[in-house]
């Protein structure tokens, strides 16, 4: 068992000063003790996603989901127009309704996958680039973030963040990570965070997590076999 896993109820707090927002997670950790120099696909799982969305949802029509309007509400509260900036759940279902969607890396896939079927927005953080305790709180502004695909930002006041023990940021929440921490191929010891907001039930969350893990398995990752919620869950 690894030693994140004694410790995984220590392993974030989500601070008071979000909980107007109504901010919450569920997260775990998995580790694989042998990488593969060989790309693993998770074509077939892809292509069950993108029937399984297309025989649910059209374009037109995914606005309306409950969980979807859930994280554009969230959006609109926080200052993003969900209509410029989607949710990135929500941008991944419209790529398959499209009929295509992106392949990283077998765990950048694995969350893809399992956030696409929940709606839910799915963060997972080497931990070989961060340092735990990881916190959830507001930005007091003056902090650095280098966006994955970006350069680097100065964040004003206010914005809800992840943050290290350093004080290094994750993440954006719930829709922007940094590549600071990101996952590459030599990845082997990984955090996984489901991103909950209000109107989002904690199960759904829990099982976006799982979904995660679940496809990590498949190709011979371990995990915790326990996730822990923290924040601001309203029943």
């Amino acid at each position: 068992m690894s030693i994140y896993c004694v410790n995984l109820e220590n392993m974030l707090e989500v601070d008071e000063s979000v909980r107007e927002l109504g901010i919450f997670v569920v997260y775990t950790v998995a580790w694989s003790e042998n990488r593969m120099d060989v790309h693993i696909s998770f074509e077939s799982e892809i292509q069950d996603l993108i029937n399984y969305l297309k025989s649910r949802y059209t374009i037109e029509n995914l606005k309306n989901d409950a969980i979807v309007r859930a994280y554009r509400d969230f959006f609109w509260r926080i200052g993003i127009d969900p209509t410029k900036i989607r949710p990135s759940s929500e941008a991944l279902v419209r790529r398959a309704l499209r009929g295509s969607f992106p392949s990283i890396n077998e765990i950048v896939d694995a969350g893809n996958i399992a956030s696409a079927y929940t709606m839910v927005p799915i963060g997972i953080y080497d931990l070989d680039k961060a340092l735990p305790p990881f916190t959830i709180k507001l930005s007091s502004g003056g902090e650095i973030f280098r966006p994955i695909g970006g350069g680097e930002d100065v964040l004003g006041r206010g914005i809800p963040i992840l943050v290290d023990s350093r004080g290094s940021v994750m993440h954006i929440y719930p829709h922007r990570d940094s590549r600071d921490t990101a996952i590459d191929r030599d990845s082997k010891k990984i955090f996984i965070l489901g991103a909950g907001v209000p109107k989002v039930p904690k199960d759904l969350v829990d099982e976006a997590v799982r979904r995660v893990v679940n496809l990590l398995e498949k190709i011979g990752w371990n995990w915790c076999r326990n996730t822990i919620a923290r924040g601001f869950i309203k029943s």
